[in-house]
């Protein structure tokens, strides 16, 4: 099984896939972990675009992220692709809390040598990804929904609702899903 999570900073990934993952026994990959070097670095494109084919190239994984230039290479290998379409109020939010518990040191699903930061630009960049990124995202979905199921989260509670039934159901809960539509 290949799983695909995807959406705003702040919007609940990445700790949705470390559940998930938890639930389904499944690795779970952070992309922020790998695409930022120690002292902020950003990996080079091309070795960006190298380590994402490799990486979906494995049998089972749950990818955490984003990266928009990249993220075609994901959707194209992926079984389910969640996608997280939260409010940017509580996005936003989400990510001054963040800032605020991690201060000083790294989140875990970020390198080590990367401590938790914020400025103004990245919280533009969270407030305006549903007017600015989610068109784009929403024509990508539409074209994988063939080859990929989609499952659209909208609210927290939603996410919690989800993993709570694969705790009771495992895997058998996407075949569900599948036989609903």
């Amino acid at each position: 099984m290949k799983i695909m999570i995807i959406g705003s900073s702040g919007a609940g990934k990445s700790t949705f896939a470390r559940e998930l993952g938890e639930i389904l026994e499944l690795p779970v990959y952070h992309l922020d972990y790998y695409f930022w070097k120690p002292g902020w670095q950003e990996t080079p494109y091309e070795e960006w675009v190298d380590f994402n084919k490799n990486l979906v190239m494995k049998d089972k994984w749950i990818i955490d992220g984003y990266y928009g230039r990249t993220v075609e290479i994901r959707m194209q290998a992926a079984d389910i692709i969640f996608f997280f379409d939260i409010s940017p109020c509580i996005t936003t939010y989400r990510v001054l809390k963040r800032r605020i518990q991690y201060h000083g040191k790294s989140r875990p699903d970020l390198n080590e040598e990367c401590p938790e930061s914020l400025d103004w630009e990245f919280i533009k960049l969270g407030w305006n990804f549903r007017k600015m990124k989610r068109p784009g995202i929403l024509e990508k979905l539409n074209k994988h929904s063939q080859t990929a199921k989609v499952i659209m989260i909208h609210h927290p509670k939603e996410a919690r609702r989800i993993l709570n039934e694969l705790h009771t159901k495992g895997s058998a809960y996407f075949e569900e899903i599948e036989s609903s539509i």
